[in-house]
């Protein structure tokens, strides 16, 4: 009988002192609070943008694992679903937290209420990101956003632009400030992994310093560039550079942020295109005098009745130069968007500056003001709004 015992509490210690081999990975999650039978699933983005299902386990105890090989770092999430739920039924629906699934022992503190304050260390990757996470500024983001995501959203669906202009305002020396963490977060951990990431997030800003950001790129850990994240972001920088070479030459392309710009109103205010933003945007550039501009005008009021309250935004850059034939014509065409004009016909400076050659010019902009589409008109247009708004 002492025979038995001291092979199964042997067998026990075994269990708890198990430690990743090479090119393994073991996830140990403290789940205090979560009750039993609670699903939990390790999920990842696949290279299509689908997220995957990679495996699943349950709390027991307060405790839930996973184990598996890992041949490079990636990046996953652990979503959660109440035992005999569906997933929107669930407290945890829309919810979840990163990770770095690397080599080593992972270990996480899952927090009960609130999914996304579970703190993830025990790996260098993960360890530098939970560090990182407790920046004064970071916490500062986070109050700002939670104390104005209600307000931002009521403002959009009142076509609110002014509260939405001043909100934006207020939080755009926060955001860069996160943006000099990142970079000196990039400096201080050359073989994490969230270095790749914030490379990869820093490389889509417009105003991209792409001399710096190559030499962080070769200041990385060897390993961390042999990454399937690593190549593609070896490869971005040349075809960014190429973008910047291209936009200074024949305008902004698709796949890049939209130029800001500023020019006065019809009743001789200010507005600027971060003013005018939703959820997508539609810069339109056209003039009274412009017959196939005049001719679009219905498609394009049909457009706006239809998405505008579903996050669409419309601002119309017109190059005409008769302030009193601007204004007819938007009363006219029932035009109930935003409208600017520096009254300069062609060499309107916002013309000038998306190299526009000709008109009716159209450039449509997702929720981060990337450019990701042309010159779309009718149907095609139509199709392409509802679907960024699905």
């Amino acid at each position: 009988m002492k025979k038995v015992l001291l092979i199964l509490l042997a067998s026990m210690a075994a269990v708890s002192c198990k430690k990743a081999g090479e090119n393994e990975f073991i996830i140990t999650a403290d789940a205090k609070g979560v009750a039993d039978g609670t699903e939990v699933f390790l999920v990842k983005q696949d290279s299509t943008g689908r997220i995957v299902n990679v495996d699943t386990a349950k709390v027991q105890g307060g405790k839930f694992e996973f184990e598996g090989k890992v041949t490079e770092p990636t990046q996953h999430y652990i979503k959660m679903q109440e035992k005999g739920k569906t997933e929107q039924q669930s407290k945890y629906a829309n919810q979840g937290f990163t990770l770095i699934l690397e080599q080593g022992d992972i270990n996480v503190q899952v927090d009960k209420d609130t999914l996304q304050k579970s703190k993830v260390t025990g790996t260098l990757s993960n360890d530098s990101f939970a560090e990182y996470l407790e920046l004064p500024v970071l916490k500062k983001v986070k109050a700002y956003e939670q104390a104005n995501q209600k307000k931002y959203t009521a403002a959009m669906q009142k076509n609110d632009t002014a509260t939405m202009g001043e909100i934006i305002r207020k939080y755009k020396p926060l955001s860069e400030a996160v943006k000099k963490e990142s970079l000196k977060f990039i400096e201080k951990n050359p073989k994490s992994y969230y270095s790749l990431l914030f490379l990869s997030q820093n490389l889509r800003e417009k105003d991209a310093d792409l001399n710096k950001l190559q030499k962080d790129f070769d200041n990385l850990d060897p390993s961390l560039k042999k990454t399937y994240i690593g190549k593609k972001v070896k490869e971005m920088i040349p075809q960014i550079k190429q973008f910047q070479e291209a936009n200074a030459k024949s305008g902004p392309a698709v796949g890049t942020a939209a130029p800001e710009f500023s020019a006065p109103t019809p009743d001789g205010k200010t507005l600027s295109l971060k003013q005018a933003m939703g959820k997508v945007t539609l810069v339109d550039f056209w003039a009274s005098w412009c017959g196939p501009c005049r001719k679009e005008s219905p498609n394009v009021v049909a457009l706006y009745n239809e998405f505008h309250a579903k996050g669409l935004n419309i601002i119309s850059v017109s190059l005409d130069q008769d302030a009193a034939k601007w204004k007819e014509a938007i009363a006219a065409d029932k035009l109930a968007w935003a409208h600017v004009s520096n009254l300069k016909q062609w060499k309107e400076p916002i013309a000038m500056q998306y190299n526009v050659k000709s008109i009716p010019a159209t450039f449509l902009l997702d929720s981060r003001g990337i450019i990701v589409a042309k010159d779309l008109q009718g149907e095609a247009l139509k199709e392409k709004v509802a679907s960024l708004l699905k």
